[in-house]
């Protein structure tokens, strides 16, 4: 009989959604990182839950920070300044999801132009993760 854990980590394998780069600020420092642990998890009120792994440098700022923008990644080479559809928003709670935090954004800025085409995470797998960092 295949393990669960095994039959599972099959099935996430085949999921495909998109990919997002989170952004975040304090005093002192700033950090971003590609994340694809992310989905609206409230309609009303509005909220975002975005993971971020524990190993990357992102996350360490992110918990001291306040705010943190999400923006839609377009295919191609992403850069943020060329990711116009974006939002920004409040941290309002940190939860431990293992090797992830995820954080309960609350929308306090939203913009939206330009293409829905998206960077999705079967396009992404191709990139190395910015861990240890």
């Amino acid at each position: 009989m295949v393990p669960v854990e095994e039959n599972f980590q099959k099935l996430v394998a085949q999921l495909d959604y998109p990919m997002f780069i989170a952004t975040v600020a304090t005093d002192k420092e700033r950090a971003g990182c590609l994340i694809g642990f992310a989905t609206q998890c409230s309609i009303h009120p509005a909220r975002f839950l975005a993971g971020i792994s524990d190993k990357n440098h992102t996350h360490r700022v992110a918990q001291r920070a306040g705010a943190m923008g999400i923006h839609l990644v377009p295919e191609g080479v992403p850069l943020v300044a060329d990711c116009p559809n974006r939002f920004v928003g409040r941290i309002l709670e940190r939860v431990d999801f293992g090797d992830h935090t995820g954080m309960v954004l609350e929308p306090i800025f939203a913009e939206v132009e330009g293409s829905d085409d998206q960077l999705s995470f079967h396009r992404a797998k191709r990139i190395d993760p910015g861990h240890e960092a």
